[in-house]
């Protein structure tokens, strides 16, 4: 009996998994562009002779303006994908260049393509035009690789300025942080002239990072020791996020001390240990574990004036264990950041590892699970995602306000079931800062709503809610809610970190 109520406890899971991903997919199309159950083969003969399968475990990828693809992979290669509107058996594959040691990431400027290798960032050209680089150039270098498996070095991305940006993975395992791995844990800037600019500390695994409409960085983080679940933080200079091993590196910033982190290790709640270390800075989104993912990856801007639909301005984060896109809305609350996190497309092939949108809005999503375990029928792959024109119904943003939230939406919600007390709830938590790997939510509460405020046009709704709290999760569930033409939202949770309240509306 107790077998065939988790059998039946199990298939209800996977049905309504699947009704979601079929729902999602009216809206956002999902299209295969390469898979690993298929072969691929190169058109370029002269470099490899010898292939037979590109096997596109992609580390970094960039849209390029002619509607090719260049795509680093695992193996140190990049190719350049040409014919990617039709069948993907007419897919033309082009080796740019090979030979380099773990790519994580890829840009294109100026007709030169740059990628953060384990122990520099490079420049790569073709100087003669043949369509192969014969020319890669040491933009900088400089901090520590030790030959730990784990110390990878992400990017580049560029700010506002032109100036290049990376991140550098924390090594992992028995031997790893022993002394010679300078600037792990750290985001590092590069100016023109190549110099390293460390700016902020306390990262663990720092895999995807990228600019806000504003110009501002970001990063997420993944799940482990120091960090309670994965999280999204606004990259500026003197900034500390909670992970102290890289503290050891010779810094002038105003940041802690290891001794002063490590003196909480056993455990301190995340708005208690604001006041108690050095410049620590709370992220501006928590990723509450497995409701909004696991491991957090690329991060990429919506800047496609509406091609992709309704969320332009807003950032997209990747998603490696469970193989899916979420969403994040930001807002800057006393000068600082903090806003919601939504899921938004499930049901990717692979873990999704890097995201760009080329220039027709649609978004190339590359795949590979490395080894780890990640949802989905391969182990790599490239998929494309589309919006189909039809609009969801979903909390397009969700503003903190002195006396609870507002809620805008992308559709107009019914009146009678907006004006409903039972079609929201909300509850708050926040985690612990602590050495252990993750935290469970803590110092949970219920919030209650108090009164429900609908614009006249049906597009917004100002909760009123009482218990509000800094440095929390505010968790809401409008689960009962309908839009005006009867459709449930197609994700009725909104996750906002409320690291300030408003003082003023």
């Amino acid at each position: 009996m107790v077998r065939f109520i988790l059998f039946a406890f199990l298939m209800t899971l996977l049905l309504q998994s699947a009704y979601g991903q079929r729902r999602e997919n009216d809206y956002y199309r999902l299209e295969t562009i390469v898979s690993a159950q298929a072969k691929t083969h190169s058109r370029d003969k002269r470099w490899r002779p010898d292939t037979k399968e590109v096997v596109l475990e992609v580390t970094g990828m960039t849209a390029l303006d002619d509607d090719r693809l260049a795509v680093a992979i695992r193996k140190g290669e990049i190719w350049i994908l040409s014919n990617l509107g039709g069948d993907p058996r007419n897919i033309e594959y082009s080796l740019f260049a090979d030979a380099l040691h773990d790519p994580m990431g890829l840009i294109y400027r100026d007709g030169t393509f740059y990628t953060a290798q384990r122990a520099e960032l490079t420049a790569i050209r073709d100087t003669d035009g043949d369509g192969y680089a014969d020319e890669y150039s040491n933009v900088a270098s400089g901090w520590g690789v030790t030959g730990n498996y784990h110390e990878y070095t992400y990017g580049p991305k560029l700010d506002q300025q032109g100036n290049f940006w990376v991140t550098l993975n924390m090594g992992m395992g028995e031997h790893a942080n022993n002394g010679d791995d300078l600037w792990r844990g750290w985001g590092i800037k590069i100016d023109g002239n190549g110099k390293l600019i460390p700016v902020c500390s306390g990262m663990r695994s720092p895999s995807g990072f990228g600019a806000n409409s504003h110009g501002d960085m970001f990063f997420t983080d993944q799940q482990g020791n120091w960090i309670a679940t994965c999280s999204l933080h606004h990259m500026r200079e003197d900034s500390f996020f909670g992970h102290p091993w890289g503290l050891r590196s010779p810094h002038q910033a105003k940041l802690p001390t290891t001794e002063e982190v490590e003196s909480v290790a056993a455990g301190v709640p995340w708005p208690n240990a604001l006041p108690k270390i050095t410049n620590l800075k709370p992220p501006a989104v928590w990723f509450p574990y497995k409701k909004v993912g696991q491991s957090a990856t690329d991060v990429v801007l919506d800047n496609t004036t509406g091609k992709f639909g309704p969320f332009t301005g807003q950032l997209f984060i990747g998603e490696f264990r469970l193989s899916e896109i979420n969403r994040v809305f930001l807002e800057r609350v006393a000068g600082e950041y903090q806003g919601a996190c939504f899921r938004f497309r499930s049901g990717f092939d692979s873990a999704v590892v890097r995201m760009d949108f080329n220039k027709d809005g649609q978004m190339y999503v590359g795949l590979t699970n490395r080894g780890w375990s990640s949802l989905g029928s391969s182990s790599y792959g490239l998929q494309r995602l589309v919006w189909t024109g039809r609009m969801p119904f979903e909390i397009k943003e969700m503003r903190a306000k002195p006396d609870g939230f507002e809620l805008e939406f992308t559709k107009p919600v019914d009146q009678d079931t907006a004006r409903n007390l039972k079609s929201y709830r909300m509850k708050n938590y926040t985690y612990l800062l602590q050495a252990k790997y993750g935290s469970p939510e803590i110092l949970t509460e219920k919030n209650s709503i108090r009164d429900i405020r609908v614009s006249e046009d049906g597009l917004t709704v100002r909760l009123g809610i009482d218990g509000l709290r800094e440095g929390f999760v505010h968790e809401l569930n409008c689960i009962n809610l309908k839009s005006k033409d009867g459709e449930p939202l197609l994700h009725p949770n909104g996750y906002y970190t409320l690291n300030r309240i408003p003082q003023v509306d």
